[in-house]
């Protein structure tokens, strides 16, 4: 079979380290029985492992002649798709129970695709994924550091976020230019019922002007929508804690 030549459009980085698979793996744990679906099995370094130990996985690859290949692996069921376009829902009513995520993430659309994640985060079990350091950094962020942002409130607002693994780019080929880390999500229980659409557009006013008070971003977006409560706008976005933006767009 013809060697693969990874795509920069998209975004195509295959691991290599056999020993830092193993260890992602591991600290996947996959099940039998699970309903387990992998984004971008690429060359199927993760993949194989996993269908190792749990039967069927379904794989999620855009790249038509990557899937081709995929397709004459047994116990793969492989969706052709722009992981954007995926109904996770669909897939977890397919297999009857809630859906376990992994991948390599594509590091030039990784925070669409959590987006587009977060949609269908009640018929997810958990996620674990490659993804640049820097972003789950930024995922995993308390308030009061510099990486702590809108990514970060609005992820942690559904998902407990741990970085479990930081991953060189010698570990891949062709080598990214940045580090890498693997990031596990685990859905809260019973989160708190907001509306989406709005919390998204608070929490986006709130960093539009980081370096400000919030006074001159959220109070601005605030003050729009009528709002009259107390809310200490004499901060900066980066020091309000994820559960003080909740309850804000709670009184909303």
């Amino acid at each position: 079979m013809a060697q693969h030549i990874a795509r920069k459009r998209f975004g195509q980085h295959f691991l290599t380290d056999r020993v830092i698979i193993e260890a992602i793996v591991d600290a996947i744990d996959p099940q039998p029985g699970e309903a387990m679906v992998e984004i971008g099995p690429g060359l199927g370094a993760m993949t194989l492992p996993l269908l190792a130990r749990i039967k069927p996985l379904t794989v999620i690859e855009l790249d038509r002649d990557l899937a081709a290949r995929l397709r004459q692996r047994d116990g793969l069921v492989v969706v052709e798709s722009d992981v954007l376009k995926v109904d996770f829902a669909a897939l977890a009513v397919e297999r009857g129970q809630k859906l376990r995520v992994v991948g390599n993430l594509p590091y030039n659309i990784s925070t669409p695709i959590l987006f587009h994640l977060l949609d269908f985060v009640e018929q997810v079990q958990d996620q674990h994924f490659m993804l640049q350091k820097e972003v789950v950094d930024r995922m995993a962020a308390a308030p009061g550091c510099k990486d702590y942002g809108r990514l970060s409130v609005m992820l942690q607002w559904r998902y407990q976020i741990e970085s479990i693994l930081d991953v060189p780019p010698e570990s891949f080929d062709p080598p990214p230019r940045v580090d890498s880390a693997i990031v596990r999500m685990l859905p809260y229980a019973e989160p708190v019922q907001l509306d989406r659409q709005l919390f998204g557009e608070m929490v986006a006013a709130a960093f539009s002007q980081r370096r400000k008070l919030l006074r001159h971003s959220l109070g601005v977006w605030l003050a729009q929508r009528g709002f009259t409560g107390q809310f200490d706008l004499q901060r900066r976005a980066e020091e309000v804690p994820v559960q003080e933006f909740i309850a804000l767009a709670q009184s909303l």
